[in-house]
């Protein structure tokens, strides 16, 4: 009988050691995903993304289809942008980008109820929630990759400055078909850089954001041509970032 509880004893200490060993890796592994995600966005406030996931990933969709291989990006400094270009972002793309931390409540309260009963999808994502997908996540909708915006967001708006996110934003956005950024799409639609950008020229590359695929800022359609004037009205509206 002796025998039986101390086997008993070894048991239940094997176990008690297994557990310890799980929950000491699990802390490991929790902690240091945060630290390395933590350093990822500190680093990256002060140097600029040289690629990311979604150019990659159009890269070889495009070979894919027999086409040739296109990344066309040219980073731009922040203070050499126009600033209709910044205005135009914001008036198109978050209006609310300089009050919210990372979160406009109201206009996702709009999109749940603009998807509801089987209607088109619609997105209620902010400038900073675009950054965090585009720059560290992948583009494919998930719950996953939401959970994952939702917490880069955090993180970018603690440690970075509104500044800093409109600039990481207007360099790394799809803008046409492996046209990345401001300056690239400058170029390519206005033969002419982002620093000189009109009221109207800003206007309409920021228009075609929400399908850089299929729309064309030389070649505005009805809805583009309509949707760039809307934002011309609204951009003395709002401030930009210093």
């Amino acid at each position: 009988m002796a025998i039986k509880r101390g086997n008993k004893v070894k048991r239940k200490s094997s176990s008690k050691d297994l557990k310890n060993q799980i929950l000491k890796w699990t802390g490991r592994i929790i902690g240091g995903f945060f630290a390395i995600t933590i350093f990822w966005v500190i680093c990256l406030r002060f140097i600029d993304p040289p690629v990311t996931y979604l150019m990659i990933k159009r890269g070889f969709e495009r070979k894919g289809m027999g086409k040739e291989w296109k990344l066309e990006k040219d980073w731009l400094d922040y203070d050499d942008m126009s600033n209709n270009l910044k205005r135009a972002a914001i008036a198109g793309e978050d209006a609310h980008f300089m009050e919210h931390n990372g979160f406009d409540v109201q206009a996702i309260q709009k999109a749940m109820e603009k998807n509801q009963n089987g209607k088109k999808l619609r997105g209620g994502s902010t400038i900073s929630q675009q950054v965090a997908k585009n720059v560290f996540l992948w583009p494919e909708r998930s719950w996953v990759r939401k959970g994952f915006e939702t917490y880069f967001t955090f993180l970018i708006e603690l440690f970075w400055s509104k500044k800093r996110i409109l600039e990481v934003y207007l360099n790394v956005i799809e803008m046409g078909q492996g046209v990345y950024g401001a300056e690239a799409a400058a170029q390519y639609y206005f033969s002419k850089s982002a620093k000189s950008l009109t009221k109207k020229e800003a206007a309409l590359i920021i228009a075609i954001l929400p399908s850089p695929q299929k729309w064309d800022a030389r070649n505005p359609s009805t809805y583009v041509n309509g949707r760039a004037n809307r934002i011309v009205r609204y951009m003395s509206h709002y401030s930009i970032p210093e």
